[in-house]
């Protein structure tokens, strides 16, 4: 947003981002996960689908099934060490 300051500028190190993915029963055939995949992905990258969802702020990438896990668990492993260092409660938020 122009003429906004950006909250790294007066936080260093901070960073914040949503994502979206689908996930299947642990057991799914990893022939099904591939098919599931190829096919989504190759919707999100048709030109007016990428286009509108970058319109609404929305980046797609895409990755593979193993990279978007290790996402995943990365920001799993972020976010609970904040929470546990933080000793956040539901109750308090």
């Amino acid at each position: 947003m122009p003429g906004v300051p950006v909250l790294a500028n007066d936080v260093p190190g901070y960073e914040s981002a949503s994502m979206m993915g689908l996930f299947a029963p642990a057991k799914l055939p990893p022939a099904m996960v591939q098919l599931l995949h190829r096919e989504i992905v190759r919707v999100l990258k048709q030109p007016e689908v990428t286009e509108r969802l970058f319109g609404t702020g929305v980046e797609v990438i895409g990755n593979s099934p193993s990279e978007f896990a290790a996402t995943v668990k990365s920001e799993m492993n972020k976010w609970g060490k904040l929470i546990k260092d933080g000793r956040l409660r539901e109750d308090i938020l």
